[in-house]
């Protein structure tokens, strides 16, 4: 096995987010950045269009942290716009690799501590490098580490904290079944 990946600058493991430690240790994690964050709670939604406006945000700025798996015990979180979905030969192209995958619901648990639909890069269980699509700006809204809850942070102050590599690593699903 190779060793896990370096914590990215700025981010350090706080063992208080995923799962045991919920929104609370997002908050947390979310401070320990330097952070302004304001939890939005809500009650169970079926789309991403139902979350948005129960956040009160526009699909566009709920942004999801997807879990991508470069190789063995190396992830990466990606950061895609509600509205958008990872542009595979892109983000393959940046990260210089040919290949990629999503990491499984039982993987991205063990590395981040959280369920699917409620992870975050803050308080996650490791820390790993962020990518941020280029779209990811102005006020947005990330997973609160719990179903039902959303982070609402402002997206440049997200990515300098986490030390994230902002570039465009996204298309829209029209394009992608073009």
């Amino acid at each position: 096995m190779s060793a896990p990946p370096e914590e990215p600058a700025g981010q350090a493991e706080t063992g208080t987010g995923g799962v045991d430690g919920g929104v609370d240790g997002v908050v947390a994690a979310a401070r320990a950045l330097g952070l302004a964050v304001e939890v939005v709670r809500h009650g169970p939604v079926a789309s991403l269009a139902e979350a948005a406006a129960a956040r009160g945000v526009e699909p566009h700025r709920l942004v999801k942290t997807m879990v991508v798996r470069v190789a063995e015990d190396d992830h990466r979180f990606v950061l895609v716009p509600g509205d958008r979905q990872i542009a595979w030969p892109k983000l393959r192209a940046l990260l210089g690799v040919n290949r990629l995958t999503m990491a499984s619901a039982e993987e991205a648990r063990r590395v981040t501590g959280y369920e699917r639909g409620t992870i975050t890069p803050l308080g996650s269980a490791h820390a790993l490098p962020v990518v941020a699509d280029a779209g990811v700006a102005g006020r947005i809204s990330i997973g609160g580490g719990e179903h039902g809850v959303g982070v609402t942070v402002d997206a440049g102050d997200l990515a300098a904290a986490l030390g994230a590599q902002v570039a465009d690593v996204t298309e829209t699903v029209e394009a992608a079944r073009a």
